[in-house]
């Protein structure tokens, strides 16, 4: 058994784990429709939810609603033997993202349930940030850093049997008797950019966290699929007190779900964490069990947690009617090991540490304005007048004009754009519903400062510190790869990026994982790339300036241990960065070549300063 070379964890005690984890201080400065409505109406609806003027009041369809920006994504439908690209079946728009991960293996006996992390948050530059990217927020880089882990759901893909915590859950992509599984992400959410219900911040100067958890309604090779509630999601941030902020079901979010409350768990920049998850029985009754999702401040001593149980108001979702039933989720495997996976995932994805990427560009300004109002299953409301579709300037080039605007009834758009080998390349299409993987609008737009909102009546004020656009409503992402992520304002030790995010561990029942593989579904994204053969499909995607990398460094702790670092070399800090884009490998063409994985290594955040074994 492996334990983790220069770490100060009571790995024999687990009645300690807390203490130990304050242990593991970093060195130097801390620096839809609604339940039960009609098939009918479900439809009138979908066509229109793509647009940010009205958005779906649940998560149904996590791609068609506010929050497509950090759905799960799918493989797609199998075509001539290999599996294809989602598209949500009713907007028709390609359904996407960029996961820079690194995944933990491991044999060991609850590898696949239960872990827990270090983590220290990165700091924003004490500049404001510029259009052109010379100084960057790290909500411009990553709009989600998360924790993954497959779960059971016998309601989601394929709709077959699930057996918590057992290895003889099938997860084989080509199995019609594999185990019904969903996705769970415990997402945190980089502070500046508010607010979180139409934007990516729960805070201007704070971060938050969110446990989500993705099932899909279809059964297997997508042969039968409802188009209403495709990919439901539940939502939940992480709370002081163990009580969801709002209804956490698809069925029945709230503004409130969103929004949080004074018992949300708020995190300082620079803050040192300890992040675990493990399962939670039940209690004589099956709607008290679950996942539970903690995390620790170590800095500040505050507690957040979430168990995804029934009688936190958590469903799944029926793939007859798009109805909710309460359901406590638990993890599907007992292990770790390099199968056990989400067979219907684009990330081939187990105990995951990741950064979603792609999702923003900031601007001089922005034009072309769209809106955006939400009510809940509640009736709460939320009204955002100043969002617009189209970036101007900064990151699109002095001078010029980005994507959109779209029309949301029609979904035909103008100045749509797609990946180039050389840079961004007009879309041979300007429909939004083809499917193309084409940029059609930079939608959300945000105008840089204060701007007006309205919440359940009451007027109110957001913020964005330099105009910026998540380019998440008509497609999902940056898909011509000229945005933030893609240039090298990722952190490298300068004083205008961000510090980046520090992580160590994971550690299972006191066991380091000994395996990892690095892994990227960028190609899946890539209008150059074959998934069937692979060709074209590389990281960085053609085209882009830059593409970030994961490292490790033994320079940022007390013991000398290895901690991940994840974006550019940092000038006298980086110990190893795996050959930088090399280290994701080659396309996966047996399962997805959307999918770029390394071979499995053993882990060398154990080794002797932090050498690929």
């Amino acid at each position: 058994m492996l334990k983790i070379r220069g770490l100060a964890w009571k790995l024999a005690v687990p009645a300690a784990c807390l203490a130990a984890a304050s242990q593991l201080a970093f060195a130097g400065t801390a620096s839809a429709t609604q339940a039960g409505a009609s098939a009918q109406s479900a439809t009138q609806a979908g066509a229109s939810a793509q647009s940010a003027t009205s958005s779906k009041f649940n998560l149904l369809d996590c791609n068609a609603s506010i929050l497509m920006r950090a759905c799960t994504d799918p493989v797609g439908k199998a075509y001539e033997g290999h599996p294809g690209r989602f598209r949500d079946p009713i907007t028709g728009a390609y359904v996407g993202h960029d996961e820079p991960s690194v995944k933990f293996i491991s044999s060991q006996p609850g590898s696949g349930n239960t872990f827990t992390y270090g983590m220290r948050l990165s700091r924003d530059p004490a500049r404001a940030p510029t259009p052109s990217g010379s100084v960057t927020k790290y909500a411009e880089l990553s709009i989600a850093p998360w924790f993954g882990l497959p779960m059971c759901d016998p309601h989601s893909y394929p709709q077959n049997p699930c057996t918590p915590l057992s290895d003889s859950n099938s997860s084989a992509i080509t199995d019609p008797n594999a185990a019904g599984s969903a996705f769970m992400e415990l997402q945190f959410y980089p502070p500046g950019f508010t607010p979180f219900v139409d934007s990516v911040s729960c805070s201007r100067t704070q971060w938050c966290a969110a446990l989500t958890i993705d099932s899909l309604s279809c059964t297997f090779n997508f042969a039968t699929c409802n188009n209403n509630c495709i990919e439901p999601v539940n939502f939940a941030f992480l709370q002081t007190n163990g009580v969801p902020a709002g209804p956490p079901a698809p069925q029945n979010t709230t503004l409130a779900t969103f929004s949080g409350n004074g018992r949300t768990l708020k995190m300082n920049p620079g803050d040192n964490l300890r992040v675990s998850v493990s399962d939670v029985p039940s209690s004589g009754s099956p709607d008290t069990g679950g996942l539970r999702a903690a995390v620790t401040d170590l800095t500040t001593g505050r507690t957040g947690f979430i168990v995804a149980s029934a009688a936190n108001g958590f469903q799944n979702t029926s793939i007859a009617d798009c109805s909710g039933t309460p359901f406590s989720f638990h993890a599907a495997f007992d292990t770790a090991q390099q199968q056990n996976q989400v067979p219907w995932a684009a990330l081939e994805g187990g105990v995951l540490m990741e950064q979603e990427i792609g999702h923003g560009e900031a601007c001089s300004s922005v034009s072309n304005q769209l809106g955006f109002s939400f009510t809940g299953a509640d009736g709460s409301s939320y009204s955002d007048p100043e969002v617009f579709q189209t970036c101007n300037g900064g990151m699109e080039g002095a001078g010029a004009t980005g994507e959109g605007p779209c029309d949301p009834t029609t979904g035909i758009c103008q100045n749509a754009s797609t990946q180039g080998a050389n840079g961004p390349v007009a879309c041979p299409t300007n429909d939004a519903a083809s499917g193309a993987l084409c940029e059609f609008s930079d939608a959300n737009c945000f105008p840089k400062g204060n701007r007006p909102v309205v919440i359940d009546g009451t007027p109110a004020r957001e913020n964005a510190p330099v105009a910026f656009c998540n380019q998440a409503v008509f497609q999902n992402g940056d898909l011509d790869f000229d945005g933030t992520g893609y240039r090298a304002v990722w952190p490298n030790g300068s004083r205008n990026f961000p510090t980046s995010i520090s992580y160590t561990g994971p550690l299972s029942r006191g066991q380091a994982y000994p395996d990892i593989q690095f892994e990227t579904n960028v190609a899946a994204s890539e209008s150059l790339c074959d998934v069937a053969t692979g060709t074209g499909c590389t990281a960085p995607p053609q085209g882009a300036a830059f593409y970030p990398f994961w490292s490790l460094t033994n320079q940022q702790s007390r013991s000398g241990a290895c901690v991940w670092n994840f974006g550019n070399d940092i000038a006298n800090v980086t110990t190893n960065d795996f050959g930088k884009t090399a280290q994701y490998g080659t396309p996966d063409v047996a399962r997805f070549g959307g999918t770029l994985t390394s071979p499995v290594m053993a882990n060398p955040s154990l080794a002797a300063n932090c050498a690929a074994a």
